[in-house]
């Protein structure tokens, strides 16, 4: 089984595993989370929802824009098999 890079690196790997256990988050709510810039949140969001991975709504909080998102069930899918794949590589790693 490959690993998904997609998913594997750092700041993707945290957008996902925050929505898998939130019903769905604004930009705002990730960036503080993440703890990191607008420009990170931004890039690595638009390739998790390019890859069908997390939904975005934009919409607007009366005059101020809000951005929306959501974990897809494809995102979840991926998740599960990145975790199981990395179970499977710390038990090979540790003999068990």
């Amino acid at each position: 089984m490959a690993l998904d890079r997609l998913i594997h690196e750092r700041v993707r790997l945290a957008i996902v595993s925050a929505l898998a256990v939130h019903a769905s988050l604004t930009f705002n709510e990730l960036k503080a989370l993440l703890e990191t810039s607008d420009g990170n949140v931004s890039v690595h969001a638009r390739k998790l929802e390019d890859a069908g991975y997390i939904t975005c709504t934009k919409g607007f909080d009366g005059r101020v824009p809000r951005t929306e998102y959501q974990l897809a069930a494809a995102g979840r899918a991926a998740l599960e098999r990145y975790l199981s794949h990395m179970e499977a590589l710390i038990k090979r790693v540790g003999g068990a």
